[in-house]
């Protein structure tokens, strides 16, 4: 059975050139996918299609009303047995990364909700017991980005959305380490020669390279993996 992927949203037409590129394409043309998109402001109940207010309190901005979104949630989940995983869009959210993608890659459905304008009534976080999900510590005008970043890294590790049958695995962050350096055609350009090893032909002597690579590039830049890397090697050994 394919993923569903409901994606309630106050402007839909910002994924039509996402979801209907490259992998993301490919996924729901082979049946590995499926993407539905909802306007939240079609279940708005007053004359001016209101979907947020003024806070309590003061402040500025404004606030996502919690009615809509809770008929719109509500709505939406009766389309589908499926019980839905909800994901609520937000920068207080739990950060985004591979582990969490191969989770998410995991579930039968998932419902993310691109919030917009100041936030969301704290209500509908706790009404609503969405998981809150955040992409990276920077503001952005609206979740929608953040959702299409969410797809993006989901849809890819559904089995057969790559076209090399261990795509996924050999990937940056696929085991907490960064991708090896890759070479083609030519074997020389400007004076920068391909590593002899990539000619040789060894496989056993490619993979020992390309491994080393990966951790000489993890420890230089990004020492905060590196550390990661290093814990979880330590806890096999023991």
């Amino acid at each position: 059975m394919s993923l569903r992927i409901d994606i309630l949203t106050l402007f839909p037409e910002m994924f039509g050139p996402v979801l209907g590129t490259s992998i993301p394409k490919r996924a729901a043309e082979k049946g590995l996918v499926e993407y539905h998109l909802t306007n939240i402001r079609s279940f708005a109940t007053d004359a001016h299609l209101s979907v947020d207010d003024k806070p309590f309190g003061g402040g500025p901005g404004m606030v996502m009303l919690c009615q809509t979104l809770f008929d719109a949630v509500e709505e939406v989940e009766k389309q589908d047995p499926r019980p839905a995983t909800r994901i609520l869009l937000t920068p207080q959210g739990r950060l985004f990364d591979q582990a969490l993608a191969e989770e998410l890659a995991k579930q039968e459905r998932l419902l993310l909700i691109a919030g917009h304008y100041e936030g969301f009534d704290e209500r509908i976080i706790q009404g609503l017991s969405s998981m809150e999900l955040s992409i990276g510590d920077y503001i952005l005008s609206g979740g929608e980005l953040a959702a299409m970043v969410v797809v993006d890294g989901v849809v890819r590790l559904l089995p057969g959305a790559l076209g090399a049958v261990n795509g996924a695995a050999d990937e940056t962050f696929a085991d907490g380490l960064l991708e090896y350096p890759q070479y083609t055609r030519p074997r020389e350009f400007r004076g920068m020669n391909v590593p002899e090893v990539l000619l040789s032909g060894n496989h056993k002597l490619i993979a020992q390279w390309r491994l080393e690579q990966r951790r000489i590039r993890t420890q230089h830049r990004r020492p905060d993996l590196w550390q990661a890397y290093l814990r979880k090697e330590k806890q096999k050994e023991q």
